[in-house]
C-alpha cells in the first residue's frame, strides 16, 4: 500500500475546492471557446515579442475546471514523489502505511483544493510528452468579475502569461528535462527519517506555523522550506532561481505585449496586483504557511531581474539565458542582474 492515498487526495481536493462563479451552460461554452481562441492568438504575440520559436510540438490548450486542475496536479505529485515514497515504505510498517496514507492523502488534497481556487493557469510540465497548458476557467471568470475587468482583455492578459510559460519549455528543448532532473534531485536528497530527524522536522514545522502567524514577518518560512535537508536546500536554491526567472520572464512579456493588444491593461495590472495582496488574515496565514507568498516574491524579483537584463543588453542578450543550463542565472544573480550580464554576455563578447 502506498504512503499517500492518491484517490483520497483527489476526493479531498474536490471537497475543499471552492464553488462558483455562477454561469449558464451557454456562458460556460462561450468562455471555453474564447479562452482557446485567445490562447492561440497569444502564441503569435509572444513569439513576436520574445523572438522565441517553439522547437517542440505541443498539444492544444486544455480549459479545465478546478477539480480537473487538482486531479492533474495529484498525478504530477504522484509522479514526482514516488521515488521518495518507495524509500519511506521500506522503513514504515503496515500500520503506518494504512494510517499515514490517509493522513497524507487528506493533507495533499486539502492543499490542492485550496490552490484550485487561486490558480488562473499553469503549464504542467509533468504532462506527457512535453507538457500541457491548462487554463482554469472558473478562476479566470471569477477574477475578471471581482476586478470588473473587460473579459476579452483580461482573458488575453492571462493567456499571454501562460503561453509564455509554454513557449519557454517548447522553444528551449533542454529546459524541461533540466527542470525535472532538479526536481528528482530534490526528492532523492530526502532520506527516510530517524526518530531524531522526525523530532527536528516537527520543530521546524512548528516554526513555520509560528512564522506564518507573524504579520510583520515579510519573509516567513513555508512548510516546504521547514523540512529541507542541507542537500535539498542546495537543489531548491537552483530550482528557485529557475522558477523566479520563468515567472519574471512571463511577467515582463505580458507587460511588454499588453499595451499593444490590450486597451485596458494598465487598469487590469493595477487591480490584479492589489488582489495579490489579500487583507483577509486567514488568507494571509494560509498563503504564508503554504509558501504562496514565496510565489508572489518570485513574480516581483524575477520581473526586476528580467527587466534589468532587457534594459541592459536587449532581447538578444536576454535570450542568451536559454543557451544551456550553465547560462541560467543563479539565485545570487537574480538579485544582481549585472553579475549575470558580466558572466554570460560580456565574458562571451569577442575582443
Amino acid at each position: 500500500m502506498a504512503l499517500v492515498d492518491w484517490d483520497l487526495a483527489s476526493t479531498t481536493a474536490a471537497r475543499f475546492g471552492p464553488t462558483g462563479p455562477s454561469v449558464t451552460l451557454e456562458q460556460a461554452t462561450e468562455v471555453v471557446a474564447d479562452l482557446r481562441r485567445l490562447a492561440d492568438e497569444a502564441v503569435g504575440h509572444v513569439a513576436e515579442y520574445t523572438g522565441m520559436t517553439p522547437q517542440l510540438a505541443d498539444g492544444p490548450v486544455r480549459v479545465v475546471d478546478r477539480r480537473t486542475w487538482a486531479e492533474v496536479n495529484v498525478q504530477g505529485l504522484r509522479t514526482v514523489i514516488s521515488p521518495l515514497t518507495d524509500k519511506l515504505e521500506e522503513k514504515v510498517g503496515f500500520l503506518g502505511n494504512v494510517v499515514g496514507a490517509k493522513v497524507t492523502g487528506v493533507e495533499a488534497g486539502a492543499v490542492l483544493g485550496y490552490l484550485s481556487g487561486k490558480v488562473l493557469g499553469q503549464y504542467d510540465i509533468f504532462g506527457a510528452p512535453v507538457g500541457q497548458l491548462l487554463l482554469v476557467a472558473p478562476n479566470i471568470v471569477g477574477m475578471e468579475r471581482r476586478i470588473k475587468a473587460d473579459p476579452r482583455d483580461f482573458r488575453l492578459w492571462v493567456c499571454l502569461h501562460e503561453v509564455t510559460h509554454r513557449t519557454q519549455f517548447t522553444a528551449v528543448p533542454w529546459l524541461r528535462e533540466h527542470f525535472l532532473a532538479e526536481v528528482r534531485a530534490f526528492v532523492e536528497a530526502t532520506e527516510p527519517p530517524s526518530a531524531s530527524l522526525l523530532t527536528q522536522a516537527y520543530q521546524q514545522i512548528a516554526a513555520a506555523i509560528k512564522a506564518a502567524r507573524e504579520p510583520d514577518d515579510a519573509r516567513g518560512t513555508s512548510l516546504l522550506e521547514a523540512v529541507q535537508s542541507p542537500e535539498q536546500r542546495a537543489v531548491l536554491d537552483r530550482l528557485t532561481a529557475v522558477l523566479t526567472l520563468l515567472e519574471g520572464h512571463a511577467e515582463v512579456v505580458m507587460d511588454g505585449v499588453g499595451p499593444q493588444v490590450i486597451p485596458s491593461v494598465a487598469r487590469i495590472r493595477a487591480a490584479f496586483d492589489k488582489r495579490r495582496n489579500p487583507s483577509n488574515p486567514v488568507e494571509q496565514y494560509l498563503r504564508k504557511l503554504l509558501g504562496i507568498d514565496i510565489k508572489m516574491r518570485q513574480y516581483a524579483e524575477g520581473r526586476r531581474f528580467v527587466q534589468a537584463v532587457l534594459d541592459r543588453v536587449g532581447m538578444d542578450g536576454l535570450n542568451r539565458i536559454w543557451t544551456s543550463p550553465q547560462t541560467l542565472p543563479t539565485l545570487d544573480e537574480i538579485a544582481d542582474p549585472d553579475a549575470w550580464v558580466t558572466r554570460v554576455v560580456t565574458a562571451a563578447a569577442p575582443g
